[in-house]
């Protein structure tokens, strides 16, 4: 292992400060995990970290498990860790908190750097796999905090204290966030219960019973049953209903009524029209018998 801050003469930095100061150099790597440390530097530390993230890849990868890659953005502030495809920030490791940065000379794929978190105050070990460019990454990281130094002598201590402002104030802003978002929705919930409780209960109101209707779902027609007349849209009252003579009968299509033996010769064929005559002379006959047969005159000459 070698570490990155002990600069070797014969290497020069490899980025110009304003890209370190202004922007950032991006290194696409392989992120095998973090892990706990007890210590905030050290070779053997981050050899221990190295061979137990190593393990714990190598268990995930049997299990079918891709080794998930990430993009390193660095700069004077620290190293930010991004997902690759999505850009969302998995970390955000401030210059100022990473207390050790090493390479392994035995395999050029790999560094790591150990990193106090801001919550736990607890030293985690960062291990990466970066396709054979681990020295270029220390010593860009290297320069990173060789630069940030600098700047920290020139403002007097004042810079670090203003970005430890911002990343406090940065924290605060998330907080509340969090905060407003919760009470969103506890208001929200509130205004339900409040609609919910306004609401009559079942059964208050009062509903007129359904009508019946048909097989055709329509209410049935009764001309025994007088029409209520319903009121205009404009507020006056509706006309009333036209009545017909009462010795005209209508049935309920409007109508007369067929009366078989009241319909003149003229409406039916001659030999229709005789039968229905022998119909009804025959009726007047079985009038005529029926009255002799149940009369009950003494006088009568047959008695």
């Amino acid at each position: 292992m070698n570490r990155a801050f002990n600069r070797k003469k014969d290497k020069s930095w490899m980025h110009t400060p304003e890209a370190l100061a202004k922007h950032y150099i991006p290194y696409n790597v392989k992120f095998l995990g973090n892990t706990e440390v007890e210590a905030p530097k050290g070779t053997e530390v981050v050899k221990d970290a190295v061979r137990k993230l190593k393990f714990q890849r190598h268990i995930k990868k049997s299990e079918g498990q891709k080794t998930p890659k990430v993009e390193l953005q660095i700069s004077i502030y620290g190293v930010k860790i991004l997902d690759l495809k999505t850009k969302d920030v998995q970390y955000n490791c401030q210059l100022h908190r990473i207390s050790f940065c090493a390479d392994d000379k035995t395999d050029k794929r790999i560094f790591t750097f150990i990193c106090k978190d801001s919550e736990s105050n607890k030293h985690l070990c960062f291990v990466f796999d970066s396709e054979k460019c681990a020295e270029e990454i220390t010593l860009t990281i290297g320069q990173a905090f060789d630069l940030a130094y600098k700047k920290f002598l020139e403002s007097g201590g004042k810079d670090v204290e203003t970005r430890k402002q911002i990343g406090t104030l940065q924290k605060r802003i998330q907080e509340l966030e969090t905060e407003n978002s919760e009470l969103k929705q506890q208001l929200q919930d509130l205004e339900e219960q409040l609609m919910i409780s306004h609401e009559p209960p079942a059964g208050s109101m009062s509903m007129k019973p359904p009508l019946s209707t048909d097989v055709f779902d329509m209410v049935p027609f009764s001309p025994a049953t007088s029409l209520v007349p319903t009121p205009a849209s404009n507020g006056c009252p509706p006309p009333p209903p036209t009545t017909l003579p009462p010795d005209i009968r209508k049935d309920l299509f409007g109508a007369e009524p067929f009366d078989p033996f009241t319909c003149g010769s003229a409406d039916f064929p001659p030999d229709i029209q005789s039968k229905l005559d022998e119909m009804q002379e025959g009726f007047k006959m079985g009038l005529t018998l029926e009255g002799a047969v149940f009369s009950l005159d003494p006088l009568d000459s047959r008695c």
